[in-house]
């Protein structure tokens, strides 16, 4: 059985407190300042974004729970669209721009969705952020009655809870974020890998060759398998 969870089924929408609410408009060009980005990055900004929002600071002093390392704040972004596509280049800019995990909610028309990125200090170098893939969440109106704030005893883990709602896998007993991360991603290296096979194996014309990527199939479905994907 598959661990994937359908979007249908996945609702990570939360009802931030009031007391942390920043409702501050981000300008474009402040996020610019922070980066080389080049023109094209420029151009999917002003074709895909209406307007950026700081939404929502989630700190020791609005919500009452203790900084952690890698998670001494957590940011909420509102991204208003101009279409129904948004380039994940433009998330990873204002991801570099900002130093804190970020989760951003994107609307239009109507409709809300969450996409965030496990974001963390790099090991290497502390001063540097490191990111994974982003998750996205599925479109649903902005009506849709949201979650409560998950419980947590700090800022580090009310981060972990928030991207597992996010994240289309389902944990593992006592499986904490990191290696959650890492097992989706080896889930989809997989499945892409998989694929590939699949379309050489129609297009091979030696047998020997077939019995060959064959082998190498079933290895990559019994690897998804034990990882908790589906085949």
């Amino acid at each position: 059985m598959s661990n994937i969870i359908s979007p249908s089924e996945r609702n990570p929408l939360v009802s931030y407190p009031r007391q942390a609410e920043f409702g501050r408009v981000l300008p474009k060009n402040k996020i610019y300042e922070h980066g080389a980005v080049k023109t094209r990055l420029k151009e999917r900004f002003v074709e895909q974004v209406e307007q950026i929002v700081w939404q929502y600071k989630l700190a020791p002093e609005t919500i009452n729970l203790p900084a952690k390392p890698g998670v001494p704040e957590i940011q909420v972004f509102r991204i208003t669209l101009k279409g129904p596509e948004l380039d994940e280049a433009v998330l990873q800019c204002i991801d570099d721009a900002v130093q804190f995990p970020l989760l951003f909610e994107l609307e239009y028309q109507g409709k809300v969705r969450m996409v965030a990125t496990y974001k963390r200090p790099s090991e290497a170098d502390s001063g540097r952020w490191v990111t994974s893939e982003y998750f996205w969440g599925n479109w649903q109106p902005t009506t849709t009655e949201r979650n409560p704030l998950p419980a947590a005893l700090d800022l580090g883990s009310l981060y972990a809870a928030l991207l597992k709602q996010l994240i289309p896998l389902t944990p593992r007993q006592n499986e904490t974020l990191q290696p959650l991360v890492e097992r989706y991603s080896a889930v989809n290296a997989a499945a892409l890998q998989i694929e590939k096979l699949k379309k050489k194996l129609e297009k091979e014309k030696q047998f020997n060759r077939k019995v060959e990527i064959n082998s190498h199939l079933k290895a990559l479905k019994e690897e998804l398998c034990q990882l908790g994907g589906d085949e």
